[in-house]
């Protein structure tokens, strides 16, 4: 018997706001009326803000991997050349699906603790002069390692060699969360998910295009038939769907829109960075190493911390489990048993995460790992320093 709610503090899915809950507690409406009309049109324009972008951004009931596959169908033809990075456990996931289907994966070898490199896509992107690469695709938050990519500067890199690639990036952990920015960046697909930042069950996925896009998939030769995006975009226009869409999903995606842009975006992801950089704070007076080895490549959403030589990371979660009654993420593929993933995103402030930290350091001490207590106590100082206005550059850096 454990008394108190659970504490969720993988990165994803993320604990559902009381709110969200109540706003889907709705009877089953006829998803072809005028009320239904409503809500689609709510959600599909507040999706954009939350994208930031003025284009389509498509609401598939799906998971985040069915949004990826949307991306790659309605874009690209088998044969086609693609540039993708490997930083980690999910990059690698859609490298396997782009070869299902028969896309020819130019995928840039990575070390899992950092982010994509913009210089090593420049330079592989200038190199390509007949422009066989039709796509360069990124994982903008790598939920695997805590790594984040810097779209901004990739497109930048891209723009310098002049090269037209299709610029594809999986927002599935980061929206919502990091500063992200799909028309400033000029990215062609953006895709996404609703466990994640959007703080909702799963069952949504997104997809925000450009017009690029958008032309791309008129002359592709991808077969595609329920992810087909001029098959959604045109019940859309009224906000309707062209089949069955998870309508209490939808409620809980307008309650959850209207809590981020309550706070603000802007606050959001300071919020985000302040909670990641107090986690840090931790890691780092425990004594243990963080897996991302590149400040600015930091996620603002989880921390990846690595385990001791001969300690295993999967006991040590057990431990935490079974003592304390909260779940940390587990290690990935080449990282499994190998670290530990504290999620802070969504809906988490201060008292929560140093309330996840507390159980951390416990279950450092009950399972016998080696590291210096008070970690909790320097995230509570890096916390006490509240900065004053909503800019990151308030924010100090807290190395790894």
């Amino acid at each position: 018997m454990r008394q108190g709610r659970h504490f969720l503090q993988i990165p994803g899915p993320s604990p559902v706001p009381d709110r969200v809950l109540r706003a889907m507690d709705m009877p089953v409406i006829d998803h072809r009326s005028a009320q239904f009309a409503e809500l689609g049109r709510a959600v599909l324009e507040g999706s954009q803000r939350i994208f930031q972008t003025a284009g389509p951004v498509m609401i598939f009931p799906s998971s985040g991997t069915g949004a990826w596959e949307a991306a790659i169908v309605n874009t690209l033809s088998p044969g086609d050349k693609v540039l993708m990075v490997e930083t980690g456990h999910f990059a690698t996931l859609w490298r396997q699906m782009a070869a299902r289907w028969g896309i020819d994966v130019d995928f840039l070898p990575g070390d899992w603790r950092r982010g994509a490199d913009p210089a090593g896509i420049e330079e592989r992107l200038a190199r390509d002069t007949s422009h066989a690469l039709k796509a360069v695709m990124v994982v903008h938050n790598e939920t695997s390692t805590g790594a984040t990519s810097r779209i901004g500067e990739i497109r930048a890199a891209m723009d310098r060699v002049g090269h037209p690639a299709l610029l594809m990036v999986d927002t599935i952990s980061s929206l919502g969360s990091v500063d992200y920015r799909h028309d400033e960046w000029k990215v062609d697909v953006s895709v996404s998910c609703s466990q994640k930042g959007f703080m909702l069950p799963p069952g949504l996925g997104f997809n925000a295009i450009s017009d690029k896009a958008r032309a791309a998939a008129k002359t592709n030769r991808m077969p595609r038939s329920y992810w087909d995006w001029e098959e959604m975009l045109k019940p859309n226009v009224n906000g309707f769907f062209p089949y069955t869409p998870a309508t209490n999903l939808l409620y809980g995606l307008r309650e959850a829109i209207a809590m981020l842009l309550e706070e603000g975006l802007d606050n959001v992801f300071v919020r985000h960075q302040r909670l990641a950089a107090a986690t840090r704070a931790a890691v780092n007076h425990w004594g243990l190493e963080v897996l991302c080895q590149e400040p600015k490549d930091f996620s603002p959403v989880l921390t990846a911390v690595l385990m001791p030589p001969g300690h295993d990371a999967d006991q040590f979660r057990k431990v935490v489990l079974d003592n304390y009654n909260m779940s940390l993420g587990s290690g990935l593929s080449k990282v499994a048993g190998k670290v530990f993933r504290i999620g802070h995103l969504g809906e988490c402030n201060e008292l929560t995460l140093l309330a996840a930290l507390t159980g951390v350091e416990m279950g450092l001490s009950v399972a016998g790992i080696p590291y210096r207590a008070g970690g909790v106590d320097a995230a509570m100082k890096y916390l006490e320093q509240r900065p004053q206005g909503n800019s990151p550059a308030h924010l100090k850096v807290v190395g790894s």
